[in-house]
């Protein structure tokens, strides 16, 4: 961690990836890893010009009570009944001052299962003239439950941060907790951390194609694709003891190893996908009707893209070939010659192309560290030790990022930075490209996570 004047603070550049406070200093996280501070000066620092910077110093306030000087953005993150820096609370949604403009509202309770979250269009018959999201409904006080418990006991809150991704945020919880006591987890481990990695991208992958078709009528894509993601989270519970594998993920290990037969149940799934894959890729391919709702909806340009930092589908579906398991990289991927698909138009359909492109990948490292897998214990208990440490995981939506303080084997501090936290503003601008009807395509394509930015 390098300590800044509030000069330097504001004069750093990089790829922004997070801020957060503490009693004493606000943090910025730039990639690959390089952590930066500033003093608190009675519970106020300068507002960082990023624009990704607005929803961490929103949450700053609310969680902590500490101040971003100078910020644009003043509302509030969680509290929505806080007053908004003395101007009264949650300002109204706003309309461009246009004629003809109405608001549509949806959420925070939606149809079906999903996560609360309100959006409010401003429209021109079906035309979205402006999007804004508000969040926070899903606020659990994670990071306050972290908070004086040992890595071992904590581990368990990490993995229901984003049930979708609970061995991404495992491991990285995991490689933070590492790092602060210098811990070096077992081969095997390593190895099984990345094979759950990659099934749970994979799960993730088939069920937003599937849903994303889903939404624009082809219900054969989505049911196929359904069945897919069936056999992979059956393959997990087999070979795990979870669909979802949670609470697999520990540091200093895994709290598991592959169950006799695990392995095969893995491979006969993926031999399934695989042979499938081919042909439900033409029917997305060669249906106008279905590339006529995907094609040129939902525009996020490679430049707003690169402004918000965005990782994962996201972000490579508009140009950014940033990839956590590279830079700064963590084994055992530098064993298996990554690759790393990206895209430039930055639609719906060059989000679900590189989904399409990243599954074989995901196969293949799977069937490769399988084959590979070391024969060594699966974990090692943590020392009771103190001091510092970045993690960081690529899930499927991106890197995730945590920061940990421990002394004498409790956890003192802690600020978690899920990728969607960068994606949401983006989702807003895709929305405002297209039309009120396409709004579920183009949300589900993005698929920011609500409960992952609510702390």
């Amino acid at each position: 961690m390098i300590l800044l004047s509030h000069e330097d603070w504001l004069a750093h550049r990089g790829r922004f990836i997070a801020l957060w406070t503490d009693a004493r200093h606000a943090y910025a996280l730039y990639e690959p890893g390089e952590l930066v501070a500033v003093e608190l000066v009675e519970g106020v620092y300068p507002a960082l010009p990023h624009a990704g910077a607005g929803w961490f110093q929103r949450l700053a306030r609310d969680l902590n009570g500490h101040t971003a000087i100078g910020a644009a953005d003043t509302r509030p993150a969680i509290e929505h009944s806080r007053e908004a820096d003395g101007r009264g609370p949650w300002p109204d949604f706003k309309s461009p001052e246009l004629e003809g403009v109405h608001q549509v509202a949806v959420g925070p309770v939606h149809a079906g299962i999903i996560e609360p979250g309100h959006f409010r269009f401003s429209v021109i018959g079906e035309k979205v003239l402006k999007l804004e999201a508000r969040l926070g409904y899903a606020h659990k006080g994670t990071l306050g439950m972290i908070r004086g418990k040992s890595p071992r006991l904590a581990a368990r809150f990490a993995a229901r941060v984003s049930g979708d991704a609970t061995v991404a945020h495992g491991t990285a919880f995991a490689h933070a907790a590492e790092a602060a006591l210098r811990l070096e987890a077992p081969a095997r481990a390593i190895y099984l951390r990345a094979v759950m990695a990659e099934l749970e991208r994979l799960a993730n992958h088939t069920s937003d194609i599937g849903a994303i078709a889903g939404d624009a009528g082809f219900a054969f894509l989505d049911s196929r694709f359904a069945l897919a993601r069936e056999r992979i989270c059956a393959a997990c519970a087999a070979a795990f003891g979870h669909r979802l594998m949670m609470d697999m993920v520990i540091p200093g290990g895994v709290a598991g190893d592959i169950a006799t037969g695990g392995g095969a149940a893995i491979l006969d799934a993926l031999d399934a996908l695989e042979a499938e894959l081919p042909s439900l890729k033409r029917v997305f391919e060669d249906y106008a009707s279905l590339q006529d709702r995907v094609v040129g909806t939902g525009i996020v340009p490679p430049s707003l893209a690169a402004t918000y930092a965005a990782g994962g589908y996201a972000g490579r579906a508009s140009g950014q070939t940033h990839d956590s398991r590279l830079l700064p990289g963590y084994p055992p991927y530098e064993t298996f010659a990554l690759y790393v698909p990206v895209e430039q138009d930055g639609d719906v359909a060059a989000r679900i192309r590189i989904r399409l492109a990243e599954i074989p990948e995901s196969i293949r490292l799977i069937r490769d560290m399988l084959h590979a897998l070391p024969d060594t214990p699966i974990a090692i208990a943590p020392p009771i030790g103190s001091g510092d440490g970045l993690g960081v995981a690529e899930s499927f939506r991106g890197p995730v990022w945590y920061w940990l303080r421990i002394e004498s084997g409790a956890i003192t501090d802690v600020f978690i930075a899920d990728p969607s936290t960068l994606h949401w503003p983006l989702l807003e601008h895709a929305a405002a490209t297209a039309i009120l009807a396409d709004f579920p395509l183009i949300n589900k394509s993005i698929n920011g996570s609500y409960s992952g930015v609510d702390l």
